[in-house]
This record gives structure tokens, C-alpha cells and sequence, in this order.
């Protein structure tokens, strides 16, 4: 058992209830690799920015549980090293199970979610019941959803979404002693959140998302008072980062996401952590394609890889300044 306070970790109620009083969110980006943790840190960093690290169960098999712990405490100490130790959360990502959930909190983790969307309300409960009651006897804090996002994401998959109930989240809530939910209005995961056939074009072609649920935002607000909120699959997926994978060999067509001016109203509820993860590897992909086309001679992983890393400290920079309002408030 490894605390993750001895890694210099925190977990993410105080954060929380700065967020929500500051009318911010707290970005929880997802990290696979070192290019993607030293971008997010100095992107953070040079903001003084709170962050979320977050790790899917398909990024702990690809990286390794043990790597994983080091390199959040490695994140730590990178902050402080680049002049601000900003709060650093490391947080499972749609955890499935109970084990799951338990061996993050064993190897480490400040912060798991533990989604039971799939199952029945009723097995739902029960199960992030049990994951809290474990949980917070190590002071770790723990996020739930209720209701399902579309789309693809690791080894997270749903054809079809379904609204999260307003009049379930209060039972929901005191039954299982979640510290957060994540709640479903509109967004989804993956670089495809909508088919071109659900948006209307605006004054340039550009396609455009039916908007988010802000009405059901707004009566689990009512019903739940001040309580934590998360937005998964908030991804804006730029348009930029898809012509230029376009533009350098790759094929994304039609790829959707959601709008940046949305997320920041947001960002101003109860809605305190939006997660974005496909935003990033657009960048980074974007990036190396850019090097791969116009260097083809190039075979030094840092020559493509420190060029990814660097667009991807770049969106997450205007992530946290302009979407998230979560700058300076380290």
C-alpha cells in the first residue's frame, strides 16, 4: 500500500469546492506516455493551474501500474522544479470494478472514479457504495456517473447515450457518498461525438453540434445544491489539429466535438472537472505527422515526439486559460 500523499499528491475535494465558488473547472487530461505528462505539467505550471492526471484502465496496462505512481511523483517534483508546485490529482478513469478501483487506491492514486453507468441503477449504487466505503478510509475521494456517453474511448464503448436523470442524482448521491458525478447532457467520447447528419452548418460550412442539455444542467443543480459536477468526452476536437492529419497523409472525416464557448459556460456551474483527452492526441498526432511528411528521413523519436509534445503544451495551455478558467488558481 502506497499513500499517494507520500508521492506529494492531493485528492480533489478542497479543489472542488474552489472551483465551484471560483466558477472554474479543473482540467483532468489523460496521460500515457512522458511527452504527454512533461506537456501537461509545464502547460500547468506556466499557468498556475490545478490538474488532473488521468490514467484509463488501458493506460495503466500500457504504461504500467508501477511506472504510472513514479511518474506522478515524478510530476510533483517536476512542478516545483519549473518555480510552482501547483495541486497534482492522479485519478482513475472509468474504472469498471471494485479491484480495479481498490489497486489504484493501493498503488497510489489520490482520486478513482468508479463508473457503474452500464449496469442497473440499483447494481449501480451498490457498487460505487462499496468502492467509496474503501476509498475513504484511505482519504481518497471518489467519482460516479449516472446516465452513458456515446462513443469510444479506450476501453470505454456505447453505441447510444442515455440522459442523466435529474430526479435520481439526490438518491444517488446520499446512498453512495460520492464526492463527485459525472452526469451526461450532450457530450461524448471519442474525436466523433456527432454524425454530420445531427449538426447544422454555420455561416462558414462549419459543422455544428446540437448544444448541450443545459436545462438538465441546471435541475441536477437544483437538486444537488454545490455538488461536485463532471463533463466527460469534452473534447472540441480543433479543427485545425484535423486538417492537418488530413493535410499529411491521415484520414478524419467528419470528426465533431464539442464547442469551446459551451464548456466555458460550463465551466461557470456546479460543473468543476471537464475531462479532455482527444483534443490532445489530435494535437500530438497532428504534429508528428507534420514531421514525418516533411523529414521523412528523420528516425530520432525526440525529433518527432519533442515537436508533438510541444502542441500538445500549447492547446493545453488555452485549455486552461480560455476554456476552463482554471488559470492562476493554483
Amino acid at each position: 500500500m502506497v499513500s499517494y500523499k507520500e508521492l506529494g499528491l492531493v485528492n480533489t475535494r478542497e479543489l472542488f469546492k474552489k472551483a465551484i465558488a471560483g466558477n472554474y473547472a479543473i482540467p483532468a487530461f489523460n496521460f500515457n506516455n512522458m511527452e504527454q505528462m512533461q506537456a501537461i505539467v509545464q502547460a500547468c505550471v506556466e499557468k498556475q493551474s490545478p490538474v488532473i492526471l488521468q490514467v484509463s484502465s488501458g493506460a495503466r496496462k500500457y504504461a504500467n501500474q508501477t511506472l504510472l505512481r513514479y511518474m506522478a511523483q515524478g510530476a510533483c517534483e517536476y512542478a516545483k522544479e519549473l518555480g510552482h508546485a501547483i495541486p497534482i490529482v492522479l485519478h482513475l478513469d472509468h474504472g469498471d470494478t471494485f479491484e480495479l478501483c481498490k489497486s489504484c487506491v493501493e498503488y497510489g492514486f489520490s482520486s478513482v472514479m468508479i463508473d457503474g453507468s452500464a449496469h442497473s441503477y440499483e447494481d449501480n449504487v451498490a457498487l460505487t457504495k462499496k468502492v467509496v466505503e474503501f476509498a475513504h478510509a484511505h482519504d481518497v475521494t471518489v467519482e460516479g456517473e449516472l446516465g452513458v456517453l456515446a462513443g469510444i474511448e479506450d476501453e470505454v464503448s456505447h453505441e447510444t447515450h442515455s440522459y442523466t436523470r435529474p430526479e435520481e442524482v439526490e438518491d444517488f448521491v446520499s446512498k453512495t457518498g460520492v464526492d463527485s458525478l459525472a452526469i451526461s447532457i450532450g457530450t461524448s467520447h471519442g474525436a466523433y461525438k456527432f454524425k454530420p447528419e445531427q449538426c447544422t452548418r454555420d455561416e462558414n460550412g462549419k459543422l455544428v453540434p446540437p448544444p448541450l442539455r443545459f436545462d438538465i444542467l441546471k435541475e441536477i443543480e437544483k437538486r444537488i445544491p454545490g455538488f461536485p459536477i463532471v463533463l466527460h468526452g469534452s473534447s472540441s476536437v480543433p479543427q485545425q489539429y484535423v486538417d492537418q492529419i488530413n493535410q499529411y497523409g491521415g484520414k478524419l472525416e467528419a470528426a465533431v466535438g464539442i464547442p469551446e464557448e459551451q464548456l466555458r459556460e460550463a465551466a461557470k456551474s456546479a460543473v468543476c472537472k471537464i475531462n479532455i483527452d482527444s483534443d490532445g492526441r489530435l494535437a500530438m498526432t497532428a504534429a508528428i505527422r507534420k514531421v514525418f511528411v516533411e523529414k521523412p528521413a528523420e528516425f530520432d523519436p525526440r525529433k518527432y515526439l519533442g515537436p508533438a509534445r510541444d502542441e500538445l503544451k500549447k492547446l493545453y495551455m488555452h485549455k486552461v486559460e480560455n476554456v476552463l478558467g482554471s488559470a492562476f488558481k493554483a
